[in-house]
């Protein structure tokens, strides 16, 4: 059966799609909650040898769930073989446990709502569903499949940042079903993103008796947001957000520590570096108030190299026998993508189905969209 017969196949399958994302979303897997993500895992080993991966390695992770990296060798198993695609998705989500009863897994007026659905197991229903019809149709890819699914993403990939930019290194290019752009748009740029933390010390004093002998680390906070949000530029993309603050404590008394936690997001590694000094040449106003100044640049920003250009221009003619158009653009926010992208290898990212609300409580995506998106990624695999 040809590529472009992938897509009646899929739609012929659109009830067995629902069920595996409901198997997915009923199973609640929060970034933190280790036993949920380890018996989702093992869950998914399952799904990924039914699917017909050679083999499934489990990397332990004793910080969080433990993350799996499968290979599907589709007949490349000489020494020489090609490098491989590069697949990626994470199956934790933002919803604690128990957000099932008040967010039930409920198709509804061609929408699939639930806790997950649009970030992402929607976009992992997707890698597995093309992995399956490209065994069930025996299509050959032109080179293997490596498909490593994470568990930490939504708080930043602390633990799996090493093992994706490891098993990019090897790759071809990398496909990353996270949600599209309104319209189904890829995403060849992302801004990266950033998290400082601001600790203000002062001096307390009785705010009736002798104020004058204090000195207000809230108040030196206030100058200091102010200057904060003064590093940004907006014409190059650059944004700082103070997202929290908070300090003092008996109200009569000079308050003496105050916190601001800062949210950073830039286009390009020159602004990141550029926000980073600023941030750190940042000086006290007030005598007696000291600065301390923590964090980093959490993902680096996926800029749109001529690589990722080349390559979503194949997508592009992939995706034509399917009736698409595909189209791209950038976002403000970050993926497992831009460590792929920033270590050079050509990424494509917002494969996944169209719907809306992630991390709200109208998450959803949309009921049709399933089977063409699934297979825009089979025909992917098996074109690039």
């Amino acid at each position: 059966m040809p590529p472009h017969d992938l897509l009646p196949h899929l739609s012929s399958r659109l009830d067995d799609i629902v069920m595996l994302l409901r198997t997915l979303v009923e199973h609640e897997s929060p970034s933190k909650d280790k036993g949920a993500l380890d018996a989702l895992a093992d869950r998914l080993t399952g799904f990924l040898h039914h699917a017909g991966a050679s083999s499934v390695d489990r990397i332990a992770n004793v910080e969080g769930g433990d993350h799996l990296l499968a290979r599907f060798d589709f007949g490349h198993t000489a020494p020489d073989a090609p490098r491989p695609a590069l697949l990626m998705a994470h199956f934790d989500t933002v919803w604690p446990v128990g957000t099932l009863t008040t967010m039930p897994f409920r198709v509804e007026d061609g929408r699939v709502h639930g806790p997950g659905t649009f970030d992402m197991k929607g976009g992992l229903t997707l890698l597995l569903t093309a992995l399956t019809a490209l065994r069930d149709l025996n299509l050959s890819p032109p080179r293997p499949v490596e498909f490593l699914l994470t568990s930490d993403e939504e708080i930043g990939s602390p633990n799996s940042r090493s093992l994706i930019e490891a098993t990019a290194q090897n790759a071809a290019y990398a496909l990353v079903p996270e949600p599209p752009l309104p319209g189904g748009g890829l995403k060849t740029a992302r801004k990266g993103v950033g998290r400082y933390t601001l600790n203000v010390s002062g001096i307390p004093a009785h705010s009736g008796i002798e104020p004058e002998k204090g000195r207000s680390a809230l108040l030196e906070l206030a100058h200091q947001i102010i200057a904060i949000h003064a590093i940004a530029d907006p014409s190059l993309g650059t944004t700082l957000t103070v997202g929290r603050a908070e300090g003092g404590g008996a109200v009569n008394v000079v308050p003496a520590s105050a916190t601001a936690e800062i949210d950073v997001r830039v286009s390009t590694l020159d602004e990141a570096d550029r926000v980073d000094h600023a941030l750190h040449a940042l000086t006290p106003t007030l005598d007696g108030t000291t600065l301390t100044l923590t964090g980093r640049l959490n993902r680096p920003p996926m800029e749109r190299t001529a690589a990722t250009a080349s390559l979503f221009e194949r997508a592009r003619e992939a995706a034509q026998p399917l009736g698409l158009d595909l189209t791209e653009g950038s976002t403000g926010g970050g993926s497992d993508a831009n460590f792929t992208s920033a270590i050079g290898l050509p990424t494509l990212d917002g494969l996944g189905p169209l719907g809306a609300g992630a991390h709200a409580v109208h998450e959803h995506i949309e009921v049709d969209s399933l089977p063409l998106r699934a297979a825009l990624i089979a025909s992917l695999i098996q074109s690039l």
